[in-house]
């Protein structure tokens, strides 16, 4: 609203309590304008792209500039005249570039006050130029450690005068502008040509916003550099932040934090819900561990029907006929590009996302036929590392499990040895159960997902639950693999899958009863192999 819109608006007011609230509305209105002119700018940059048009529009403007080494010569290379910070402080640049700008007549002239009268005497008592706006931006800390290990040249990364001019004048937001990212010098330069060298305090406060945000992000990545080996806190900074519609449910609210774009571009659909994420985050993390042309369907985080073949539309198929009634409004997740066929078959049932490295000819075409189907197309894995995840007060952090078996890694414990094919299978199996919630139990057959039982309170109800699915669509179990993410406590469930018609059985074991379980796989013809390697997911 306008300033004469508020005026003639109180002018028609007469409720004592209406004229008493809009005329505090409107002094606040008033007060949150505050335009400030821009007379003195500071200079500083790592990065000199993006800087151009603001050192033109500035002149153009009348604008002091003020500035140091690398910057100013790049400034006065394009004909623009350039104070040497130099010669306002009275020191040269010491100690190897480490001391530059921290110097009273610098933070002085950020920090002064324009409103405070004894700020303004020792201004003007010391010669202090007010500096107006701020163009400082860091050292390339994260990207140095990126690439080297030698501590001497991260240590010379961590900035020390630019995060201490960019803090001040944020601080100060009230009458200064700070900039601390080249990708806002251009539409800073527009935005002050078309505001004659002014701006607001509501921009001042939006530039100040994220200059704490950056300076705590830098900090933060210098501590978990030194405390990486001692892990004394917590400390994340993850952006951009996206709005969800909402959250798991829909009186829940939710934000995505981080840069998807970096993951996949979204080729087609509405905008993702909460719930979406989580799904794609258990498709790309169960199909980054398969070759072979590999198709998943993945509902409520959990594989309801995985297959790997030697076409992606043979794929397809067996992972749908593992459980199709599940698949309905899934999320489908391949490791190869989709063609026009199996876009075709694809398209026959109801689905929220489908996730794929690429769409061939008119792949893309049939598959947008519905209009809120979620297509996205890959640009790169999930990050190894870590994983965070809050609970009760605080927030716990583990590795990911990023362990994919290998034959190499099986200890045959039985009599009884699974042929090779059955090795095959058995393999696939388990890299289903990594990505199953617990307690849970996985059965396949030549490198289709059969039945799956997870996120039961007991291993013999997960399994029953499996074998329960397998035959209600009809799966034959004779020669199918089993798979379980924890050990075997009792033989019950080997007796329970031999008298199904498994006879082979993965399994970390380690349980103090394995005994039982080998005992019992002897004696019926089982083959049933140790990993090792537990697979619990909560």
């Amino acid at each position: 609203m306008s300033y004469l819109s508020y005026k003639n608006l109180l002018n028609r007011l007469h409720n004592p309590i209406s004229l008493v609230y809009f005329r505090a509305t409107f002094n606040i209105y008033i007060l949150m304008q505050q335009p400030r002119t821009i007379s003195n700018a500071l200079i500083s940059v790592f990065y000199k792209d993006g800087l151009e048009p603001l050192a033109k529009a500035l002149n153009q403007l009348g604008v002091n500039i003020y500035s140091t080494g690398g910057t100013q010569e790049f400034i006065e290379k394009l004909g623009i005249k350039v104070h040497a910070v130099e010669d306002l402080t009275g020191y040269p640049s010491i100690l190897g570039g480490r001391v530059k700008t921290l110097h009273p007549k610098v933070f002085g002239g950020i920090l002064a006050r324009r409103s405070n009268e004894q700020d303004q005497q020792e201004v003007k008592e010391f010669a202090i130029p007010f500096f107006d706006l701020v163009v400082v931006d860091l050292y390339p800390f994260e990207e140095t450690v990126k690439s080297t290990s030698e501590e001497a040249k991260i240590i010379e990364k961590i900035d020390i005068g630019g995060v201490s001019l960019i803090r001040a004048a944020a601080k100060n937001y009230n009458d200064t502008v700070i900039v601390c990212d080249k990708n806002d010098c251009p539409q800073l330069a527009e935005t002050l040509l078309a505001q004659n060298g002014a701006t607001s305090i509501e921009q001042r406060r939006v530039f100040a916003t994220k200059a704490f945000h950056v300076t705590s992000d830098y900090d933060g990545k210098i501590f978990q550099y030194f405390d990486a080996q001692t892990t004394t806190a917590f400390k994340a900074s993850v952006s951009p932040a996206k709005a969800l519609r909402y959250g798991e449910n829909p009186h829940q609210q939710g934000v995505f934090y981080g840069k998807l774009d970096e993951l996949f571009t979204q080729k087609h659909g509405k905008e993702l819900s909460y719930n979406n994420l989580l799904d794609i985050d258990a498709a790309l993390n169960l199909i980054g561990d398969f070759d072979a042309p590999t198709v998943a369907i993945i509902k409520h985080n959990n594989p309801c029907g995985v297959a790997s073949r030697s076409t992606l539309l043979e794929a397809w198929k067996d992972a749908l006929a593992g459980d199709p009634v599940s698949a309905f409004g899934g999320v489908i997740v391949a490791n190869r590009t989709i063609d026009e066929a199996t876009a075709t078959e694809i398209d026959k049932i109801f689905m929220e996302v489908l996730i794929a490295p690429g769409y061939e000819g008119n792949a893309l075409g049939i598959l947008q036929s519905k209009k809120n189907r979620v297509l996205l197309q890959l640009n790169g894995q999930l990050p190894t590392g870590k994983q965070y995840r809050s609970i009760l007060n605080g927030v716990v952090e583990q590795d990911k499990d990023a362990v994919v078996l290998t034959k190499e890694n099986l200890t045959l414990v039985t009599q009884t040895s699974a042929p090779d094919a059955m090795i095959h299978d058995l393999l696939f199996a388990d890299k289903i159960v990594k990505h199953t919630k617990s307690n849970t139990i996985v059965l396949a057959k030549n490198g289709q997902l059969l039945g799956i039982g997870c996120g039961q309170t007991s291993r013999v109800d997960a399994l029953k639950q499996a074998i329960a699915k397998a035959q209600s669509f009809e799966f034959d179990l004779n020669g199918a693999v089993m798979s379980s993410d924890a050990f075997f406590p009792f033989p019950d469930c080997v007796e329970i899958a031999d008298k199904a018609g498994i006879k082979y059985v993965i399994q970390p074991g380690g349980s103090i009863k394995d005994d039982a379980s080998i005992t019992y796989c002897n004696a019926n013809g089982i083959a049933m192999y140790f990993t090792g390697t537990r697979h619990f997911k909560h």
